[in-house]
């Protein structure tokens, strides 16, 4: 069985989980050809990250949805935040508050900055991205084939009004600058990709998409991950045009948000934060959207034509009930999954 995903960050990489422990786990990266190895995972899990929350800071390139995957399906992940290293120390934040660098409210975490070091090294002697996350996968043994969704820049920007500007002047700012800076709670007009004019899909994400038996999007906002994820250059025509069925997994339960700011998000675009508002959002393929099927919370409601609707419990609370989350999925759409844990 070949599973695509497609993720952001803490509920995507939470989502994987529950993936991983259905089909077992794809070794990524694979193993060397000469390396001997004769295992052969029998099923595969291909997640497309996110990469429009990546930005550089202090003249290092982050990754945060990538990172978050990695760590989380590597056993490093700060379970109480649920992103960043576990046991993390500042010392370097404090230094470069100290210094007064800018920007002083992004703080980076002493083990993190050394993942954030390496992928720049990488980048500057003009490795892919994919291909650097794949290296620094070598450590992490995720279990899942993570792909960004571009190797190119493909930043999301925010059109906020502009401070101390005239009234109706407006300026874009980076989307991590909007979302933790300013939690979301300043005037914003929209959102924008900031990157190459010639963008396009990494190797092995459209393909992913094609042969895959079935498409899931996890429970991840759906304005800035899996949004972000849809609008680079290829990726909407390729969920379009796919044999596999497409199924999205609310990312809301009573129609709220669990964590994050999803609904600051969808706010901004006119879409009610509701499991039927975002259903719309995204739209039935048989109309011009991108979904065959969508999976809601039990007491959440929504109806769309075109688009099969189930629900099932939500809650993310360990990774055999997430599993139970992504077989509801599957069975929404007549695609069958195994019935244990091969791992």
């Amino acid at each position: 069985m070949k599973v695509t995903v497609l993720v952001g960050g803490v509920g995507g990489a939470r989502f994987l989980i529950g993936v991983r422990e259905m089909l077992g786990s794809t070794p990524f990266p694979p193993p060397p050809d000469d390396s001997g190895s004769d295992a052969v995972a029998e099923h595969e899990i291909t997640a497309i990250v996110n990469v429009g929350d990546d930005a550089w800071m202090h003249g290092v390139r982050i990754c945060p949805d990538l990172d978050t995957c990695m760590y989380t399906l590597g056993g490093g992940i700060d379970p109480e935040r649920g992103w960043g290293r576990i046991d993390e120390s500042w010392h370097a934040k404090e230094e470069l508050a100290a210094y007064g660098a800018d920007p002083d409210w992004f703080g980076l975490g002493d083990r993190d900055l050394a993942t954030h070091l390496i992928r720049t090294q990488m980048l500057d002697a003009g490795y892919r991205l994919s291909d650097v996350t794949a290296a620094l996968c070598r450590r992490w043994q995720p279990g899942v084939r993570l792909l960004p969704a571009t190797d190119d820049r493909h930043e999301t920007h925010v059109v906020v009004a502009k401070p101390s500007g005239a009234e109706g002047e407006r300026v874009a700012i980076h989307f991590q600058e909007w979302w933790v800076r300013h939690r979301a709670q300043i005037d914003t007009f929209g959102f924008a990709q900031v990157g190459s004019d010639d963008t396009t899909a990494a190797p092995g994400v459209t393909e992913a998409i094609a042969e895959a038996d079935v498409v899931l999007l996890a429970p991840s906002n759906p304005v800035v991950s899996i949004g972000a994820i849809v609008s680079v250059p290829g990726l909407r025509a390729a969920l379009r045009n796919t044999s596999a069925p497409v199924v999205g997994i609310s990312p809301v339960i009573d129609n709220r948000p669990l964590r994050g700011m999803a609904d600051e998000c969808l706010s901004v675009l006119g879409v009610e934060s509701s499991a039927q508002g975002i259903a719309e959002h995204y739209g039935p393929r048989k109309g011009n959207g991108i979904l065959d099927g969508w999976l809601i919370a039990d007491g959440d409601h929504a109806q769309v034509d075109g688009m099969t609707v189930g629900s099932a419990p939500l809650l993310m609370t360990d990774p055999p009930t997430t599993a139970q989350m992504v077989r509801a999925a599957c069975a929404l759409v007549g695609v069958p999954t195994p019935e244990a844990n091969l791992r």
